[in-house]
């Protein structure tokens, strides 16, 4: 009688099989977390920017309009920010997911005084105002 030796080569198989796959998701499932992380960060970093460049367009408008404009911005961010505003520029620092922080910057022509702005994650109601008779122009959030 002849032994078949068909089953242990389909185990053999089989076994082998097994274990390259979990070698192979060993290797790529950390991959794609550090993957998945990085696009997230330029994500949040590229609506922040995004943000960002609305309010400096409506700070740029009041101040080109003169005393008495005002003007209401909708910026929605996708996590808590703070924005620090001075007379020629905006910046944000934002926190990536490895650790670091990245600032942000945008310039833009104002007499704002220097500040900051909190932005809460969401829908943010910002008025840019220069009131008639003051010298130089504010900026605020609406709750």
């Amino acid at each position: 009688m002849i032994k078949d030796k068909k089953g242990q080569i389909s185990l053999e198989y089989m076994l082998i099989f097994a274990i390259s796959l979990i070698l192979l998701i060993a290797f790529t499932l950390p991959l794609s977390h550090i993957a998945i992380e990085r696009t997230s960060d330029v994500s949040n970093t590229l609506n922040v920017k995004s943000e960002l460049s609305k309010l400096s367009s409506a700070i740029s408008q009041v101040y080109s309009e003169g005393q008495g404009s005002k003007q209401t911005v909708y910026l929605d961010v996708n996590e808590v920010a703070y924005v620090r505003i001075a007379n020629s520029y905006l910046s944000a620092s934002l926190k990536l997911s490895d650790g670091q922080s990245k600032v942000i910057t945008l310039n833009h022509n104002s007499n704002l005084n220097s500040g900051g702005l909190n932005l809460d994650k969401g829908e943010n109601k910002i008025i840019v105002e220069w009131p008639m008779g003051e010298e130089k122009m504010i900026i605020y959030k609406k709750y």
